[in-house]
């Protein structure tokens, strides 16, 4: 079963495709460029390297989210017309499931973080034990100081995300590599094909995305009203 995934939900960029667990090309970005200029481009590249055309491609794979508002609207508005294109089905993949699948072969607890400023984060906690994962909690978006309060009842805590580095060093706990800490197209595919089911597929125009919260600037909006 060959997988096309993508994840724009952060500054990281990543695209992979796959046949069942096998890696057949994979791309990532975080030089910081726009996901609208390097996200297309990174698609076909990933294809060419991988030499299989598109329309051999079983179902698309998208993280939907949470993480950056813009990124992931990219990301799914991609996926959206590949599906419409060809006639095809995808799967929505949490953002923060799919960093979990990045400490594969471990046992630990990952929980997946991601920088959602004003001292929060985008949190996940996942149980890793060598190929199977198992999730813990639901995404949530939580105060820094509240997630310190959650973990003294996990073991072996590894950060991973691009919140790992501001929560290891505000809580402590272990933090994956840099080589393991951000979006990974492979991810993303793994965890689609790890739960897979034809119930779970969507037609593109089905594929919405996740944000946990209101964008900031309707948070700003509605802070402003609420004074009057």
């Amino acid at each position: 079963m060959r997988i096309l995934a993508v994840d724009t939900s952060a500054v990281c960029a990543a695209v992979a495709v796959t046949d069942e667990e096998k890696i057949l090309s994979e791309s990532q970005t975080n030089s910081g460029l726009t996901h609208s200029r390097t996200l297309l481009p990174m698609i076909d590249s990933t294809l060419k390297n991988a030499e299989i055309p598109l329309d051999s491609i079983d179902f698309f794979a998208c993280s939907v989210g949470p993480g950056s508002f813009t990124g992931i609207r990219i990301g799914v508005a991609a996926i959206k017309g590949l599906c419409d294109g060809l006639k095809k089905k995808c799967m929505p993949v949490s953002t923060l499931e799919g960093l979990a699948y990045n400490l594969l072969g471990r046992s630990c607890t990952a929980v997946s973080v991601m920088d959602a400023r004003c001292n929060q984060v985008y949190c996940g906690i996942f149980r890793i034990d060598g190929d199977a994962v198992t999730r813990l909690t639901e995404d949530e978006a939580i105060k820094i100081d509240e997630l310190k309060e959650k973990l003294p009842e996990y073991e072996n805590v590894i950060f991973v995300g691009d919140g790992a580095k501001i929560c290891h060093e505000a809580l402590g706990y272990g933090i994956a590599s840099p080589q393991a800490r951000f979006q990974k197209g492979s991810s993303v595919a793994l965890c689609a094909l790890k739960n897979y089911s034809e119930e779970k597929l969507l037609d593109g125009s089905e594929l919405m995305p996740v944000y946990l919260r209101l964008p900031q600037a309707e948070r700003e909006l509605k802070a402003k009203q609420s004074l009057k």
